[in-house]
């Protein structure tokens, strides 16, 4: 049993196959599955496919590349969808400096409003963040003071401080394919450290995909390579890293909940 706890289902990399795409994953121990948002603007999209696939939940958010398409949003645009019973989480969302396809000051805007969002009802946050360490704990820590939410780092690719400030608010990390990259010694390191209760796998998928799939499209089914690798990190059986992992998933994103382990 495995989590892909970040994908991007709904982009048209897995128009031709989708049906396939999701026996390859039931093949490879993947029970469940997260589509995360990254434009408001293709929520219906992301539901159609949670409403026909009971296994497959949705996060609704808008990704700091598409923040100056939405400029001017503000939580209620993203609070009026969260009372389906498949959204369960506010994200994906952050900061990306690396790439900086909207202006570093409406990234932050549209993120502090996916923040109160989160506050507000209590969902999990999603958080990307590239390049935008100093900036991503300083918002976060602001924002945590004034009012508590949940929340995980996906995709970790970032700094021990940004780990260790995650975890200080209790905060979750996700693994993704990066962790079996030959030149991603340090990232290893620092999930050698993370608490077991704390972390996460997910493929991130149609992009980064694991050794040995690497240059391939990515997609859930793969996630199972990670999971592989982070087991073998923390010197523990593929079986149990997989129940951990699963079981954090379903204590972060309450909403999904036990019920949410769908047979297909």
């Amino acid at each position: 049993m495995l989590v892909d706890s970040h994908c991007h289902l709904s982009y048209d990399d897995f128009a031709e196959d989708f049906d396939e795409m999701i026996e390859r994953a039931k093949e490879n121990g993947v029970t469940t599955m997260l589509n995360a948002g990254n434009n408001i603007g293709e929520i219906e999209e992301q539901l159609a496919l949670s409403e026909k696939y009971p296994f497959i939940y949705t996060a609704v958010g808008v990704h700091p590349h598409n923040a100056s398409e939405y400029e001017d949003i503000k939580v209620q645009d993203f609070i009026k969808w969260t009372t389906h019973k498949k959204i369960v989480a506010i994200g994906e969302c952050g900061l990306d400096y690396y790439y900086d396809y909207s202006p570093k000051d409406v990234q932050i805007k549209v993120f502090r409003e996916q923040i109160k969002a989160a506050q507000e009802t209590g969902l999990p946050l999603i958080i990307h963040t590239r390049d935008a360490d100093d900036d991503t704990i300083s918002i976060l820590s602001e924002m945590y003071k004034d009012k508590p939410f949940s929340g995980e780092i996906h995709c970790f690719s970032s700094s021990k401080e940004l780990a260790d400030f995650a975890l200080s608010i209790g905060f979750y990390i996700s693994a993704s394919g990066m962790i079996t990259f030959n030149k991603s010694g340090d990232l290893r390191d620092i999930f050698a450290e993370i608490p077991l209760e704390r972390i996460l796998v997910e493929t991130d998928s149609p992009f980064l995909a694991p050794v040995p799939q690497r240059g391939k499209r990515n997609e859930p089914a793969f996630v199972l390579h990670t999971a592989e690798k982070l087991a073998q990190l923390r010197g523990i059986s593929l079986d149990k890293l997989a129940e951990i992992t699963s079981n954090n998933f379903f204590k972060l994103f309450r909403k999904a909940s036990d019920k949410g382990r769908y047979e297909y």
